[in-house]
């Protein structure tokens, strides 16, 4: 259920958006973007572009699922790699049904190139998922806080290229975050047995 309310906050966020004024940037939205252009500077270009290749394209699409599922299956968690395929899939299917719904602008200030859309963030939305997940398969504070620095240092790096308003961030953290937990809440009891499981055949258990 709460995933479930935290993806309804996502697409009541981008409906609300469209609603009031057909897309419009909201105060928020120019009030940030006016800041964000104006302290651009090469290093935080390089560091947000950085960014945008490892949570979008060849990177993101291919190389890290295959990697990540590897390691899972060499651990010898099957459900956790199934868990993070499935969830991994719905946040992006989730992403480009919401965008050609709300049908959203981009800012006029793009630094990179983009498909359509600008509600909700692909970039942030598979952020937060991601972080959610490996919080979920390998529960730990470090996991939490390194998750959360990532995420929100993709919703940063989305502004400053131009690519997302601030809104469009937001709307991609609440959807990566709502479907992580619905698509990990039939799956628990499998994932977390499979992980209890192994930490009780560990070596330092015999």
């Amino acid at each position: 259920m709460s995933g479930l309310a935290v993806v309804g906050l996502a697409f009541t966020l981008g409906a609300l958006i469209v609603v009031r004024d057909k897309g419009l940037p909201l105060t928020i939205d120019t009030q940030w973007m006016t800041e964000v252009i104006e302290n651009r500077a090469p290093v935080w270009e390089f560091l947000s572009l950085i960014m945008n290749n490892l949570g979008g394209g060849v990177i993101a699409t291919f190389i890290v699922p295959v990697l990540l599922v590897a390691a899972l299956l060499l651990l010898k968690r099957p459900w956790a790699a199934g868990y993070y395929l499935a969830a991994t899939m719905l946040t992006g299917g989730s992403v480009q049904l919401l965008k050609h719904l709300f049908g959203r602008a981009r800012p006029e200030a793009l630094m990179v190139n983009v498909d359509f859309g600008s509600f909700p963030s692909g970039h942030v939305a598979n952020a937060a998922a991601m972080a959610v997940i490996l919080s979920i398969l390998f529960p730990g504070l470090w996991v939490w806080i390194a998750g959360s620095i990532y995420t929100a240092v993709m919703m940063v790096s989305r502004t400053y290229l131009g690519a997302h308003w601030l809104s469009d961030t937001v709307g991609g953290l609440l959807l990566g975050i709502g479907v992580a937990i619905v698509v990990w809440a039939p799956l628990a009891a499998k994932v977390d047995g499979e992980r209890t499981l192994r930490s009780r055949r560990s070596p330092d258990n015999v």
